[in-house]
């Protein structure tokens, strides 16, 4: 195994704290949202950075399995990725959605490229058998 780059983000006062990743780049304030959303709107939390995260790790991977099959141009694609912060009799779980529009392929084409960028995409394969991963592609109607 090869590591290609590491990152590392620090995090004080948990669910009511702060991050900051090493190089100061992600400087944010943490709240804990509840059913009116975040108490402090310029705040975050762990499911909105996962959210960002796994979204753009997602992307990446289709550009790759899209780049694999010959697809030079995926358009104006987009990748939005919903993280559930859910509550049952045995805790807390999560559950993820990622949505993805790619305007350039046909829903066939489009399915077999979500289908196997899943395969490869680093955030798919820490959460697979860990937490529910739904995924859709948006089609233009």
């Amino acid at each position: 195994m090869k590591t290609i780059f590491e990152a590392k983000a620090t995090n004080t006062g948990g669910r009511s704290g702060h991050v900051e990743s090493e190089d100061g780049v992600l400087d944010f304030d943490i709240s804990m949202p509840n059913s009116k959303g975040k108490p402090d709107p310029k705040s975050t939390n762990p499911e909105e950075l996962f959210a960002a995260a796994y979204s753009t790790c997602f992307a990446g991977a289709l550009q790759a399995v899209a780049k694999e099959q010959g697809i030079d141009d995926l358009g104006d694609f987009s990748v939005t990725a919903t993280i559930e912060f859910n509550k049952e009799e045995e805790g807390f779980y999560l559950e993820a959605t990622l949505d993805a529009y790619l305007p350039n392929v046909g829903q066939e084409t489009g399915e077999d490229l979500i289908n196997a960028a899943h395969e490869i995409c680093p955030y798919s394969k820490a959460t697979r058998d860990n937490i529910t991963v739904h995924l859709n592609l948006l089609l233009d109607e």
